[in-house]
């Protein structure tokens, strides 16, 4: 019976991480995708006809894209240490943050890749293929990249969560014994 409530634990625990890293995810959307289609098709909403013309970076979709997602990957970070991956053991800053941004920059390449091979070699121009490329297929296999990537090397070690008031390796915080069974509190 312990084996099955320790994997139950785990599964409820991944989900509720995922489900984080989901909404920390929509947040970076929401930074992205209006910065891309403003730089490539002077239209951030892109509500009515774009103006692909006028627009600062319409000859240079994946360059607007390394942009957009740069701005967008501050916020992610931001999330993903402060509420994903709270429970997580503290490393340094410097560490977590360069390597969030190197993994982010191969979930970033796997975008432009997608966007890339959309406006290149399909040779398709419109907004809707460039943000199916870019936003749809290219950003779906980054995210699916990044939850893995960033779970093994950026915020590394969980605390134990069957362990009340063990202290983290490496770090001050302390699991709370009266935790609600949802997620450990972090103090």
């Amino acid at each position: 019976m312990k084996i099955v409530a320790t994997l139950y634990r785990q599964v409820d625990h991944l989900l509720h991480e995922v489900a984080k890293f989901g909404l920390v995810g929509l947040l970076g959307m929401v930074v992205d995708l209006p910065i891309y289609n403003w730089l490539v098709f002077d239209n951030p909403l892109v509500i009515g006809t774009p103006h692909p013309d006028s627009a600062l970076m319409h000859d240079r979709p994946v360059t607007a894209k390394f942009i957009s997602v740069t701005v967008a990957t501050v916020a992610t970070y931001l999330g993903n240490r402060h509420w994903t991956w709270r429970h997580r053991e503290r490393t340094s800053l410097h560490r977590e943050y360069v390597l969030f941004f190197i993994l982010n920059g191969i979930g970033l390449l796997i975008a432009a890749g997608c966007l890339g091979f959309s406006r290149y070699v399909l040779d398709q121009h419109t907004w809707l293929a460039d943000n199916i490329a870019a936003n749809v297929v290219g950003l779906g296999l980054g995210t699916l990249f990044r939850f893995w990537s960033y779970r093994k090397w950026v915020f590394r070690e969980e605390i134990a969560l069957d362990e009340p008031g063990r202290v983290a390796p490496n770090g001050p915080a302390t699991l709370d014994a009266e935790s609600t069974g949802d997620l450990p509190a972090v103090r």
